[in-house]
């Protein structure tokens, strides 16, 4: 099974509310939307934030955008206002959630293929 990384069929967005991040990621194209919604649960996300130790985290699902959204609750450690964390913000959790591996969308045959 060949894997690629998220970043190669999304794009990814971070936003904070106090001690809680949200990720939105987002297909570039449609036809990669059902894959995301298959490979990128909120426990593979979970797993994958797991040394921020998020208390939970919530899918939402956005299709009509061809997105997703992630509630990462406790992630920020205590937030802006009392984390000494260089990303207060959480802003950097986006780009981690892109490096996350799935399988390889099918590839779709050319008319030069046998």
């Amino acid at each position: 099974m060949h894997l690629i990384a998220l970043h190669d069929i999304a794009h990814a967005r971070t936003g904070d509310k106090g001690n809680h991040a949200n990720i939105s990621l987002i297909a570039y194209r449609a036809e990669d939307y059902p894959l995301l919604e298959q490979e990128v649960t909120a426990e593979k996300v979970a797993e994958w934030f797991s040394a921020r130790q998020p208390t939970s985290v919530r899918r939402y699902l956005l299709p009509g955008l061809w997105a997703m959204n992630f509630v990462l609750d406790n992630v920020l450690d205590g937030g802006v206002n009392d984390s000494l964390n260089l990303d207060m913000h959480g802003k950097s959790l986006s780009f981690h959630l892109l490096a996350m591996r799935v399988p390889s969308p099918q590839q779709s045959p050319t008319e030069d293929s046998p």
